[in-house]
């Protein structure tokens, strides 16, 4: 069933075309990301196509079958609602039946309590009720009374997200899912939670993400936006980039012939033929078709840079015995760490584990409840966090980065000038001489991450850098930061940055645990999953019996143990052999439920956990007493 039909849309914004004649379709059970450079027009053709705004050109037909619905950056919502109130605002059926069946339990119109029961089964709304607390568990929503006005930036987001997932679930009609960015916000267990759940569910989507594991986990198409183009390519993240690099060799092969074609047609354009035929008339534009190949830009300022950093002492940066609580969270106790040159080093944990909190105490913006502080007298600290870029509305791109400096040194006395700095970082030229204040969101963004790079701090600390920043822009600083030479902090959720750049993580388990692991991100959760197997393993596996005979009398006292019969001895090992089969039926069981989104396959896998959960349990007391006979 095809959803959408796009065909030759235009878009621009005064002199600046987003996109020109782009064509494209979208058939039920797509599920498309879009990747682009920020200011590409990714937002712009959401937009067009939620009906938010008019293409300049061109046809988008949306099938009227179908249900358009967007999760977004920016959420709506009335501060007064508590959670459940705010879930309930979503128009549908099954919603509204939901609603009544709540205003039913304090009714004594049998009628009506009659009649809510009845739309409740007819609706599915005992699935739907259960769904929307498991997916706000899942979120890591639970109080549903509080009032959306006392919520956290990043809880409001997730109450969003899990009103957008109910209520793709609650419409019976084919919907159209866009996502713009709904990992932000999100800590590694809901991010991974959220790839299962879009992974199984049936849902046509449209998918804006800075996250590339996520990206790949969920999406089978990629739609690439560059120079005005949209380019389709179907497979992986790593398809993408291989088709892209093929793509570019091709163009710079044809620049070349436009090159040498140009060359000599300039000379005749030179001697100003007076004859104006139909056959020269062609032959100019001809010309000027050959000029703009030509004259493409294809420049891409490589990252083989030898930079030229602030020199760092031998003393970096030492933690002695922190400890930082609010209340009864304890947050860090007596953590102590000795930053060594070059380190690039991940924090990782749950929101509000005390990870921000860390990164403003090394930096003296808040204090440390106890402990010691030294920090090296060459340190330069450089920090991107999380809050917005300060400037005038009328400042000029290129006048904001040249207040810090002219040029950015390199090695051996070279540097780059401010312009060419900026187009490291895909500000074009047109760009860098546009204010502030008509820049994109997440070009604001990039701007902020280049202002604070462009000081050249010795030791960088970075808190959520990959938060609206895209993908081009992140494959420019994975680059750009693994040749930085200083130390670097880094806070993330997004899992490939943090396996690009990292090479030891520091892990905030609660409580106040930090722990040291050396390797990168996805090595560390590797180890924290055989941990846990072994853990639960331990607690599950009955402990097996050691007989050891070392006297005369422990020999007798066995022997005037009775013998098992033949039948005992069968059981016996028929249990040994059925118990780890059974124990790996559960976990494979536990497993497909931890990863399920479908409650009616819930329901069916929380009946077969029980029974095979039984079964084991049975087996291991049997197993029990046919030991003591023994």
């Amino acid at each position: 069933m095809n959803y959408v039909s796009a065909e030759n849309l235009t878009k621009s914004y005064g002199i600046k075309v987003l996109f020109k004649n782009i064509s494209f379709h979208i058939n039920e059970g797509d599920k498309i990301a879009i990747v682009a450079k920020n200011g590409s027009g990714k937002s712009t053709l959401l937009k067009i196509l939620m009906g938010k705004e008019i293409a300049d050109s061109g046809t988008a037909i949306i099938n009227k079958d179908i249900q358009v619905v967007l999760f977004d950056q920016e959420i709506d919502f009335d501060p007064k609602l508590s959670i459940e109130e705010f879930m309930m605002t979503l128009d549908s059926e099954p919603i509204l039946a939901l609603k009544n069946y709540h205003r039913s339990l304090h009714s004594t119109d049998n009628d009506f309590i009659e009649k809510a029961l009845a739309d409740m089964e007819a609706h599915k709304a005992w699935d739907l009720e259960n769904e929307m607390k498991q997916i706000l568990s899942q979120l890591k929503i639970t109080d549903l009374d509080a009032k959306m006005g006392t919520l956290s930036g990043g809880q409001i987001k997730r109450v969003a997200l899990a009103k957008l997932l109910t209520e793709t679930r609650a419409e019976h009609r084919h919907t159209l899912l866009i996502m713009d960015e709904p990992t932000n916000h999100l800590d590694v267990d809901m991010v991974e939670w959220l790839e299962n759940y879009l992974n199984k569910a049936k849902i046509t989507l449209l998918l804006v993400t800075h996250d590339r594991y996520f990206l790949d986990s969920v999406c089978d198409i990629i739609w690439e936006m560059e120079d005005q183009n949209l380019y389709v390519h179907n497979g992986s993240y790593a398809t993408y980039l291989e088709n892209k690099m093929i793509r570019e060799e091709n163009l710079n092969a044809t620049i070349d012939k436009a090159n040498n074609l140009y060359r000599k047609e300039l000379e005749w354009m030179r001697r100003q033929p007076k004859a104006r035929t139909t056959k020269s008339k062609s032959r100019i534009d001809a010309f000027y078709e050959t000029e703009k190949v030509a004259k493409t830009d294809t420049r891409k300022d490589g990252l083989e840079l030898d930079f030229e950093m602030k020199r760092l002492g031998n003393k970096i940066l030492e933690l002695k015995n922190i400890d930082k609580s609010f209340g009864p969270k304890v947050l860090l106790k007596d953590f102590s760490y000795q930053f060594q040159r070059g380190e690039k080093v991940g924090i990782i944990g749950k929101n509000g584990a005390g990870k921000s909190t860390l990164l403003n105490i090394i930096q003296g913006l808040e204090k440390a409840d106890k402990g010691e502080i030294e920090t090296g007298e060459t340190i330069s600290f450089g920090y991107f966090a999380q809050k917005g870029l300060s400037y005038k509305e009328d400042e000029r791109v290129i006048d904001f980065i040249k207040e810090i400096a002219e040029f950015y040194p390199l090695a051996n006395g070279r540097s780059l000038s401010a312009s060419q700095f900026l187009r490291l970082f895909l500000f074009d030229d047109q760009t860098q001489y546009s204010p502030i204040s008509k820049l994109s969101g997440g070009e604001k963004r990039r701007l902020h991450l280049m202002y604070i790079l462009y000081q050249n701090p010795n030791f960088l600390i970075f808190d959520e850098p990959t938060n609206d920043l895209d993908l081009p822009t992140l494959t420019v600083l994975e680059n750009f930061l693994q040749q930085f030479q200083g130390s670097l902090i880094i806070v993330s959720h997004d899992r490939y940055f943090m396996d690009r750049i990292v090479d030891h993580v520091m892990a905030f388990e609660g409580n106040g645990k930090i722990r040291d692991f050396v390797g990168n991100f996805s090595e560390y959760r590797e180890a924290r999953s055989r941990e846990e197997a072994l853990e639960k393993n331990a607690a599950v596996k009955p402990e097996p019996v050691k007989e050891v005979i070392s006297s005369t009398e422990n020999i007798q006292s066995s022997n005037s143990k009775r013998k098992l019969t033949f039948k005992e001895q069968r059981e016996l090992e028929t249990i040994e052999k059925e118990m780890p089969e059974l124990e790996e039926q559960r976990a494979k069981i536990l497993d497909k439920l931890n990863n399920e989104a479908d409650y009616e396959k819930i329901a069916t896998l929380s009946s077969e956990l029980e029974t095979v959960s039984e079964k084991l349990e049975n087996h291991e007391m049997r197993w029990l007493e046919l030991q003591e006979i023994l």
